[in-house]
């Protein structure tokens, strides 16, 4: 029997067909909080010996849902400490969704399978300045790779979220500057308002990385941006968190 050629069996099954099986983690919740009236975080433990996660990438959770099934749903680390094993993980508290349902009543001693860490929206090591982009989904990824952040580097966040009340402190070592851009009582979703502060900001692309995480089609207008204004392509890092519509998943934009 003649053998399979390699070049034709890689046209014929997609990428992700090819990708090996992300490794797989048993998460129990540890407890819940409040980090803003509209933010919940979850603090997970487990066997995470092994476990490798650079600031920036999610995990997929299969979060239970109420007939016995599971809803697979890419949420950042926001934390992860390999001496204790804890993992933190902030949930936006928008709508009726099964994560939502789920982190506002999640238990002490619940358990759920992750699997990852995955991702390519992580820090740029070979820049000093960094721009962050993005709406409260990002917030826990902006932060924990600011945070990540070596003295002397510089950065600057615009972040877009619903009113004052969800503003965070950041505790960073390197020099970042947070703007909170508050949509007063607007809806969340395709809006102008992060994208007229970048063309009012005007950042230098030079010695710059720009990180754009949020609505996709808002991460879209502004990587669009960002691009007619002199960042080159691989001086972006841009993700579609979310959309109207969509339901899990992310879009690479």
């Amino acid at each position: 029997m003649q053998e399979p050629n390699p070049g034709l069996l890689r046209g014929l099954f997609p990428a992700a067909m090819r990708r090996p099986p992300l490794p797989a983690w048993r998460l129990e919740v540890v407890g819940q909080s409040e980090v803003t009236p509209r933010m919940a975080r979850v603090r997970f433990t487990g066997e995470l010996d092994g476990l490798t996660w650079r600031p920036g990438q999610d995990l997929v959770l299969s979060i239970p849902q109420a007939g016995g099934e599971a809803a697979r749903r890419h949420y950042t680390i926001r934390s992860f400490d390999p001496a204790t094993r804890l993992i933190d993980i902030d949930f936006v508290l928008h709508g009726e969704s099964p994560a939502v349902r789920w982190a506002r009543q999640a238990k002490a001693g619940e358990a759920i399978e992750a699997r990852g860490p995955r991702g390519r929206t992580r820090i740029a090591e070979d820049v000093d300045r960094h721009l962050f982009l993005g709406d409260e989904t990002g917030i826990p990824g902006i932060f924990a790779m600011a945070e990540a952040l070596p003295p002397g580097a510089q950065a600057r966040a615009l972040i877009e979220v619903a009113n004052p009340a969800e503003q965070q402190s950041l505790s960073a070592q390197a020099d970042v500057h947070i703007e909170w851009l508050n949509r007063n009582g607007e809806r969340p979703g395709p809006s102008d308002l992060l994208l007229d502060r970048l063309a009012e900001l005007a950042p230098s692309p030079e010695n710059t990385h720009a990180y754009v995480i949020g609505e996709t089609s808002n991460v879209r207008s502004q990587r669009h941006h960002l691009l007619a204004h002199g960042f080159d392509k691989a001086r972006i890092t841009a993700e579609g968190y979310w959309r109207p519509g969509r339901i899990g998943g992310h879009d690479h934009v």
